[in-house]
């Protein structure tokens, strides 16, 4: 059994409805994210599948201090309150430090933790002192099992409304690996699980000044884990990738993104009973 509990309107945990987390890397500007907002509303209609929209006002683990981070927790925030305000969707950003913490939990529906992160003790148990749900993605240095050990920091604050995110195990330099049983190792654990799909095909640095990516494996893996057992799924989608000014190798294009969800749903819906 897992962890049950809402985030916005959308029922996350044991027998919930197969979810998923989209949106853009980072902010990029405010017309491109609340396209991209508008264009997930629809897809969320169109195929009845519940979204958190997701993005980032500050990359602070970009590889380059040339790389582009984002406009910054002020008016970052901003565009995505205006994100939940016109859609509706829930909306989803990570932290990196604890000071930023009150001000985004007075917007975001969801905190996410950096994988660079989830060994950050205090910034964890800020997170979840705010008795929002929190998103820990599993650093790409830590087996399975041991992402247990960062939950429990969390619910030591006496928040269990956690999700625990998937992507990937570093594998040699500049590269990662999926293994497909870490989904079942990490639903033991007592909550609901993500898979990034996106994420978990980028090549760390493989750019030399920023990462890489295969992103014509991101349906490959996105399929695999909804077999696995997944509860969600966690996308980073652009309409440009190649133009993208983060994550743009492992990104997919927004246009394809209805036909991969729908392939998701089916296989999601023949292992319900």
């Amino acid at each position: 059994m897992t962890e049950t509990f809402k985030i916005g309107k959308i029922d996350i945990g044991q027998g919930a409805p197969f979810f998923l987390i989209a949106g853009p890397c980072v902010i990029e500007d405010e017309a491109l994210t609340l396209d991209v907002a508008a264009a997930l509303k629809e897809i969320s209609g169109r195929l009845a599948i519940p979204i958190i929209f997701k993005t980032s006002y500050d990359k602070a683990n970009r590889t380059s201090i040339s790389s582009y981070r984002g406009p910054g927790i002020d008016k970052g925030l901003g565009i995505i309150s205006r994100v939940k305000e016109t859609t509706g969707l829930p909306v989803l950003s990570d932290v990196h430090s604890v000071t930023d913490i009150p001000e985004a939990a007075r917007i975001l529906d969801v905190i996410q933790i950096p994988a660079f992160l989830c060994r950050q003790t205090d910034l964890i148990r800020a997170a979840a002192a705010t008795g929002l749900p929190v998103n820990i993605k599993k650093g790409q240095f830590l087996s399975p099992w041991e992402i247990g050990r960062v939950a429990e920091k969390a619910a030591s604050e006496g928040n269990r409304k956690l999700i625990l995110t998937e992507r990937g195990f570093s594998f040699g330099y500049n590269n990662l690996v999926v293994d497909m049983r870490a989904i079942s190792v990490m639903r033991q654990l007592g909550y609901p699980v993500v898979f990034d799909a996106t994420h978990s095909v980028q090549l760390p640095g493989g750019n030399g000044s920023c990462s890489g990516g295969q992103r014509e494996y991101v349906e490959v893996l996105a399929r695999a884990a909804v077999a696995a057992g997944a509860d969600g799924v966690f996308l980073e989608v652009h309409p440009d990738p190649d133009r993208a000014l983060c994550d743009g190798p492992n990104s997919i294009p927004l246009r394809e993104l209805e036909d991969l969800v729908a392939v998701m749903q089916r296989i999601n819906k023949a292992l319900r009973p």
